[in-house]
């Protein structure tokens, strides 16, 4: 594991090769009345213990990419990038982002005792999985527009649900959550 230093600045650089580990929150990170990320008795953060972990998982799979933790409402968002060549498009693919997601919570709620709700994203993937449910959704209301009374989309993570609630919502059309685990899936309705 290697070595993490703390400037004055409130970054923190960890001392590996190939990665940069940043902690630097946006000034809209701070909302009154949410708590801090869970710490552990040691004082570090669930952004730091997810990026340590994270760290380790892309050494052993001998993959390239750098880190970056954001605090947004009260959620940590765990990036992990690649500039120029990089395999880091091997681990991509949106179930193993969510795999490695699901583990990298584990590994922080063993440490600070806490229910972990960090979001990760490894080269890109959200951002493109996010394109992808839009067109879902148009896809939907254009088979409401053409006579459906609804629309129901493939099952998908509580993550993938949200962003198509709110894209349902952007849009004019209101949306819900059905079916259990696996099959827990969102159907699109007109407004009423």
């Amino acid at each position: 594991m290697s070595e993490a230093t703390q400037p004055a600045d409130g970054s923190v650089e960890h001392d590996l090769e190939d990665l940069e580990v940043t902690n630097e929150a946006p000034e809209h990170a701070e909302v009154e009345g949410v708590e801090d990320a869970a710490e552990d008795e040691d004082g570090r953060d669930e952004g730091d213990i997810a990026a340590d972990y994270i760290e380790e998982l892309l050494d052993i799979a001998d993959v390239d990419g750098d880190l970056e933790i954001d605090v947004r409402n009260g959620r940590t968002y765990v990036s992990v990038t690649a500039e120029g060549e990089s395999n880091l498009d091997r681990l991509s693919n949106p179930e193993v982002v969510d795999a490695l997601q699901q583990l990298t919570r584990l590994a922080v709620q063993a440490e600070t005792g806490e229910f972990s709700r960090l979001i990760l994203d490894l080269g890109g993937s959200r951002d493109a999985r996010k394109r992808e449910l839009e067109s879902l959704v148009i896809r939907a209301i254009e088979r409401i527009e053409d006579g459906a009374a609804s629309a129901a989309l493939p099952p998908m993570s509580s993550y993938e649900r949200k962003l198509v609630h709110d894209l349902a919502a952007d849009r004019g059309y209101d949306s819900e959550s059905e079916g259990e685990g696996r099959t827990r899936h969102t159907v699109l309705k007109p407004r009423d």
